[in-house]
């Protein structure tokens, strides 16, 4: 099935939109009656979404899934052309994400995981071009050089960051890491700036915009410093946790098992290609509006929407001044990514910065059934664009990762090109979640907090893997137990009158 979302873009057929995904749901609905009450509504498909709906089905509840889109994943799905997975947002998983783990054992996909790197042949090298150099050094050069940067940009404690952030899940109950919101990433560049060798200071930039998708000046150094916590306070397990192991067939193989689980209890209801415009909470149900004016009903609702498209829903009554405040704010992340193909099979073993450039940070990840290797691009918002609005500038954007004179008589062609524009995306409005200054600090409970009989869940504002899919596990779990404790207590009312 195709979806509506993403891009490919070849020499023979130019721009396409929308690309294959496993991830397509069809028939769209298997509503029959729009009469029906409901025990849960769950807004969204994602991995949040799709945590809640299983659960509750499992747990003997009646739900409806609603999603705007037409196919599941939310920000985390994949592209399966021919015969190779491209992932259009979220990809990597680790054991240490124990949410997502747990769920990879659950339905036995362990031996389903791969590595992202394969050193074994080809270049076997690290390019970091910057307008003042071109540099090529080995991997583990590269390592050095990265691990340096980065422990020079955590060491804040003497112990990089451990005695401050000594439990990342409770990190704004902590008084001694609630400062470091307040604090942009260039803040604290600027504090270590005399430190900073122009090589550490390169990579180091270019990785904390890789990490925000936003700009040195809009990115909380806390937001990065938790990230760090939850690595283990060292370069290796934010290497290993953040981009070494992927689902060898994509992601949407993972998000299918939790919908095909849910389908399979006969309990679950759903439709697709379904927006929602108003949600309307009463002391004892909520009505949930679509853009079609259908109106759905269910006793609570469990409402997925991340945070910089919660404006676009009307909520009855108003929701609070504080999740209003924090809606406002939003989050920062407009990252550009880009798969490409390129003909030069030696790239396999590459990773690359050119920084400052519309695609920063790129890696080798794979070798596509043509003999081809697959690399994967990242871009951010100091030089932002739009790839299917000028596809000339893009591919320029992936041809200047390389330096021309480490490829002499070889060819770096552009087979493909495979994307989705998440800032343009109606139910995204962003890659995945960070943070501004001081939003957490002020806003998080706001942020989690529920609106009458709505609860609201969603990986932006999860305690531990914020913005991962780890963090919408995390939180669909949580808001289906809040609402079958509720729903349970209710049906057990209602049968004793």
């Amino acid at each position: 099935m195709t979806s509506r979302d993403g891009f490919t873009w070849t020499p023979s057929d130019g721009l396409k939109p929308g690309v294959p995904s496993l991830g397509v749901i069809s028939p769209s609905s298997n509503i029959s009656s729009t009469q029906v009450e409901y025990d849960v509504i769950v807004i969204g498909a994602g991995y949040c979404g799709l945590t809640a709906a299983r659960n509750a089905a499992l747990d003997g509840l009646k739900v409806l899934l609603l999603e705007g889109r037409d196919r599941i994943g939310g920000r985390s799905w994949s592209s399966n052309i021919g015969g190779y997975p491209f992932e259009m947002g979220g990809t990597w998983v680790h054991w240490g994400q124990s949410n997502s783990w747990r769920e990879i054992t659950r339905y036995r996909m362990e031996k389903d995981v791969e590595m992202s790197f394969d050193f074994a042949k080809g270049v076997k090298h690290f390019e970091l071009n910057t307008p003042e150099s071109s540099v090529t050094m080995t991997h583990d050069d590269e390592d050095i050089l990265l691990d340096s940067a980065l422990k020079k940009f955590t060491n804040i404690d003497g112990f990089y960051g451990r005695k401050t952030i000594p439990l990342p899940y409770t990190t704004f109950h902590q008084p001694s890491s609630i400062p470091l919101d307040s604090l942009s990433a260039l803040d604290r560049i600027n504090e270590i700036a005399d430190t900073l060798s122009p090589q550490e200071r390169a990579v180091l930039e270019a990785s904390i915009l890789l990490a925000s998708g936003g700009t040195l000046e809009t990115t909380s150094f806390h937001e990065f410093m938790h990230w760090w916590a939850m690595c283990g306070y060292t370069y290796q397990g934010w290497l290993d946790m953040l981009i070494t192991w992927k689902f060898r067939d994509g992601q949407s193989t993972f998000a299918r098992r939790f919908f095909d689980e849910a389908l399979a209890t006969k309990r679950l209801s759903y439709a697709f290609n379904t927006p929602v415009q108003h949600i309307s909470t009463s002391p004892s149900a909520v009505e949930i509006t679509s853009r079609s004016n259908t109106t759905y009903r269910a006793l609570r609702a469990i409402c997925t929407i991340p945070l910089n498209v919660l404006s676009d829903i009307k909520f009855t009554p108003p929701l609070p001044t504080g999740k209003q405040a924090a809606i406002a704010i939003g989050h920062v992340n407009q990252t550009v990514k880009v798969h490409a193909e390129v003909s030069n099979k030696d790239l396999r073993s590459w990773t690359g910065i050119n920084y400052p450039n519309e695609l920063h940070y790129a890696i080798g990840d794979g070798t596509t059934p043509a003999g081809n290797t697959h690399i994967v691009c990242f871009g951010g918002q100091n030089r932002h664009m739009d790839p299917e609005v000028d596809v000339d500038r893009t591919k320029r954007a992936v041809s200047s990762l390389f330096n021309p004179g480490n490829y002499a008589g070889q060819n770096v062609q552009i087979e493909r090109l495979v994307f989705h524009n998440w800032s343009k995306d109606e139910f995204a409005k962003g890659a995945w979640f960070f943070a501004p200054p001081g939003l957490l600090s002020e806003h998080l409970d706001d942020m989690r907090g529920r609106h009458g009989n709505v609860v609201f869940a969603n990986s932006d504002w999860a305690l531990g893997w914020r913005s991962f899919i780890d963090g919408a596990i995390e939180e669909g779990t949580r808001a289906e137990l809040e609402v079958r404790e509720e729903v349970v207590g209710l049906r057990g009312v209602k049968q004793k009158l």
